[in-house]
């Protein structure tokens, strides 16, 4: 409904609020109405009910076609702008946001300011909304549908005189209530509950007015469920104006969220930067960084070369920066001589690469369970989490990417060559160790892949290399065995 409502806005033929609106959508037995304004509900025009009932029963309803899927679309933006205001936000249903404001009204001066300061920017950006602020989830839900324009509720007993559509029931059941007598949330609070539970005991939740009324009461809880969990770390810049540019607010935001972040112990492995736009979008840049810090000035030059990738639209009125990723970072005590701690200068590198050339630019060798040495590392993303990785043998630093064949001039019966040829240099083996023997994986090799003996040998001039022999004599899956040199130590 508000999407339609602002497309009529913006084409200059907004209905007066007086007007009855419906939105409708084709039905199994033909158009039904989808979506209502307040003006028809408070005529009766009942969601999910056909529109030539709807009609009858209000001869000056106005209908028109509905666009769900863009109707959602918006509802899903929106709600990630709505948390200007809370860090909690979830869609609900088809025409409707809910917010855990929770301890977050004092920071626009109170309860009503903050109301006030919502339904102000929602009329900004083309929207009509009816506000409510109650205790619960289905007690807010009640006064945004059937309360006053803007409703602040602290006791659930204020829902006495609402109808009983009002909790959420199913238009069926609020029927049926309706002819038992059992007109408002007062007459269903005063029956005795034994006689409900008898009656709506099988019924499902949008059926059970028992429960419906002990959610909007708090009897039973109903927490919220975001599609993301808030960040536990969060600092807000708010602008009197709406600006282009969040580079003059970014060190300060990041001194405040590491001053957080120092307080808690914790250091920030991931940033996200957003801004919020005065027509309804959000925009956000995401950095990552090797090691957890909380170093403001090493934060702020993560996002240097980012900033640019913002689209401001017509300017934006709220920035936040937030670390949705965080880690235990314990204090450090400074070296005597007064010099930097080295090891914080790797990550910090990385770090720097990463923010220019980006994550993927950067990789490194991470181990996975094999016994082939070339399947035993992969190649990984930089600032990926580390995995736990199996312990593995005495390794070169070095392997090539694939094993060179050697010549043996005379090998040491079931030894390494006493000398061989590689890329056209003998050479003549001084010691080794070995052989350590690695059998083909049956799973993934193919059938008649013969077996290896590795050994590492150290040649006349000092040289440490990995040898292996490839198959037995007579073993019945080839010729001869074969050698090749797979890597070599330093």
């Amino acid at each position: 409904m508000e999407l339609w409502q602002k497309q009529a806005t913006q084409a200059g033929d907004p209905p007066p609020q007086e007007v009855p609106v419906a939105l409708r959508t084709e039905g199994p037995h033909g158009p039904v109405i989808h979506a209502t304004n307040r003006a028809a509900r408070l005529a009766g025009v009942r969601e999910g009910a056909r529109v030539t009932d709807m009609q009858a029963l209000c001869p000056g309803l106005r209908v028109e076609h509905a666009d769900p899927e863009g109707d959602s679309r918006l509802l899903a933006r929106l709600n990630l702008w709505m948390r200007r205001w809370c860090p909690w936000s979830a869609v609900d249903g088809t025409n409707g946001l809910v917010l855990d404001t929770t301890g977050a009204d004092h920071l626009w001066g109170g309860e009503a300011a903050m109301l006030v300061d919502m339904e102000t920017r929602l009329s900004r950006l083309g929207f009509s909304a009816q506000l409510a602020l109650a205790p619960t989830w289905g007690a807010a839900w009640a006064l945004a549908r059937f309360g006053p324009v803007r409703a602040i509720c602290h006791d659930t007993a204020d829902l006495a005189p609402l109808p009983v559509a009002a909790l959420r029931l199913h238009g069926d059941t609020a029927l049926l209530l309706h002819r038992l007598g059992l007109k408002c949330v007062g007459d269903l609070a005063a029956m005795p509950r034994l006689s409900l539970a008898r009656r709506f005991s099988r019924a499902k939740l949008d059926a059970n007015p028992l429960l419906r009324l002990d959610q909007a009461t708090g009897r039973m809880g109903e927490p919220l469920a975001p599609p993301d969990a808030p960040p536990s770390f969060r600092a807000i810049a708010r602008l009197a104006e709406p600006i282009m540019d969040p580079a003059h607010h970014l060190p300060a935001l990041c001194h405040d969220l590491c001053a957080r972040l120092e307080a808690a112990g914790q250091g920030a492995r991931r940033l996200s930067l957003c801004v919020y736009r005065t027509d309804g979008e959000r925009r956000r840049i995401e950095v990552s960084t090797a090691a957890p810090s909380r170093d403001p000035a090493h934060l702020h030059s993560l996002f240097r070369d980012r900033l640019e990738r913002i689209d401001p639209g017509f300017g934006f009125d709220l920035i936040t920066l937030e670390a949705p990723g965080a880690e235990l970072l314990d204090r450090t005590q400074p070296m005597l001589g007064g010099r930097k701690d080295a090891a914080l200068e790797l990550p910090r590198l990385i770090d720097r690469l990463t923010a220019r050339f980006g994550a993927r630019a950067l990789s490194r060798p991470a181990a996975r369970q094999s016994h082939i040495p070339e399947r035993a590392e992969v190649t990984a993303p930089l600032l990926a989490p580390p995995q736990d990785s199996p312990p593995l043998p005495n390794r070169p630093a070095r392997l090539l990417d694939h094993p060179e064949e050697i010549r043996v001039l005379y090998a040491v019966p079931e030894g390494p060559p006493a000398q061989f040829v590689w890329r056209r240099q003998t050479h003549r083996v001084a010691r080794y160790q070995g052989p350590e023997r690695i059998a083909p994986e049956w799973w993934q090799d193919r059938p008649g892949t013969r077996l290896r003996d590795y050994f590492m040998v150290e040649d006349h001039d000092g040289r440490r290399l990995w040898l292996y022999r490839e198959g037995l004599p007579a073993d019945g899956r080839g010729g001869p065995p074969r050698w090749f040199l797979h890597g070599m130590f330093f």
